[in-house]
């Protein structure tokens, strides 16, 4: 790819305006750019990084999983509790149940989406709701605070190794293995080709409903994961935890270029939307700009995604297009 193609891409788009949106805040807020504060930024985004990733790989294939947040939520409580009855546990084991349980949810969306054949939309809808419920049945609505919470659980994501946090290392160590998972195995491939062209992956011998589901399974376990750390890392676990925290993944992976129907879409660029929106979310209070205002320039800035992408579909369309008569 040439470096004037390159620069055309979302990925260097996205990574352009992120710039001039940190130089913008600087030249009022120089501290918003020191090295400390950009740390925690990243360390903030961490979590809306690791479930775009999920959700992004779900979207490949045609679907959405709108559970996510609530995947998250019952997760979180369910380790909460789990630490307060069994608080010498270590933390080992809670990330494994997390991880378990999360992944769990996640096959029960996919095997009701796989083998019943009800759209995505309508079966993560139920689930959301469904997750949530069983998170205020298990707690009888009550919260799990700092103070019930064992001081491993607790410090495990804050942890600094190298200057960064554990949650920060644990995001980055997804995005590793995701980039090799989507490139390098047929797994990967198989997530493209089912959202890209069911038909014509059918016929090559992929299962789309399998995949489907192995997808779901992948969202579901990231959920879980982000469970813990969430809960461990604000030390506290209740119902309504990261509600609406869904909209903002979705959000994540449409920004970054992730095609709402299928088969396109990169690691770096849900990566780059999930920052996109990290940055907004934390610099626009710096700035005193209205929580009102944050929401309507996170959704103006779905939209504009949107459009670019549904451009860049016809483009792509006209040049198969011209490329076929072409070879007539």
């Amino acid at each position: 790819m040439t470096l004037t193609r390159l620069l055309k891409t979302r990925e260097a788009m996205l990574a352009v305006a992120i710039a001039l949106m940190l130089a913008l805040i600087a030249s009022r807020f120089p501290a918003f750019v020191a090295p400390g504060n950009l740390v925690a930024v990243f360390n903030d985004t961490a979590p809306l990084i690791i479930l775009a990733l999920g959700q992004m790989v779900v979207i490949l294939t045609r679907c959405i999983d709108l559970s996510v947040a609530a995947t998250l939520a019952l997760t979180g409580m369910v380790v909460a509790m789990l630490n307060l009855a069994l608080p010498d546990l270590p933390v080992a084991a809670i990330l494994a149940v997390a991880v378990a349980l999360g992944c769990g949810l996640g096959m029960v969306n996919g095997l009701l989406v796989w083998k019943l054949d009800i759209p995505p939309i309508v079966v993560t809808l139920g689930t959301m709701t469904i997750y949530r419920g069983t998170a205020f049945l298990i707690s009888g609505g009550k919260w799990v605070n700092a103070h019930e919470m064992s001081d491993a659980f607790k410090a495990f994501p804050r942890a600094q190794i190298l200057g960064l946090p554990v949650m920060s290392w644990i995001a980055i160590l997804v995005v590793v293995l995701l980039a090799v998972l989507l490139s390098r195995t047929e797994t990967g491939r198989a997530f493209y080709a089912a959202g890209g062209n069911p038909d014509a992956a059918t016929y090559a011998g992929i299962d789309v409903g399998r995949t489907r589901f192995l997808a779901f399974a992948l969202s579901g376990a990231l959920a879980g994961l982000v469970g813990y750390l969430w809960v461990a890392r604000y030390a506290v676990a209740y119902v309504d935890l990261a509600a609406g925290f869904e909209l903002d993944v979705v959000a994540a992976c449409v920004i970054g270029g992730v095609a709402i129907m299928g088969g396109v879409g990169s690691v770096a660029g849900a990566v780059l939307g999930a920052l996109f929106l990290g940055v907004i979310k934390n610099a626009l209070p710096v700035i005193n700009v209205s929580p009102f205002w944050q929401m309507a320039i996170s959704g103006a800035a779905i939209i504009i995604a949107v459009i670019l992408n549904a451009k860049a579909g016809r483009t792509r369309g006209r040049i198969i297009l011209r490329q076929a008569e072409a070879a007539r």
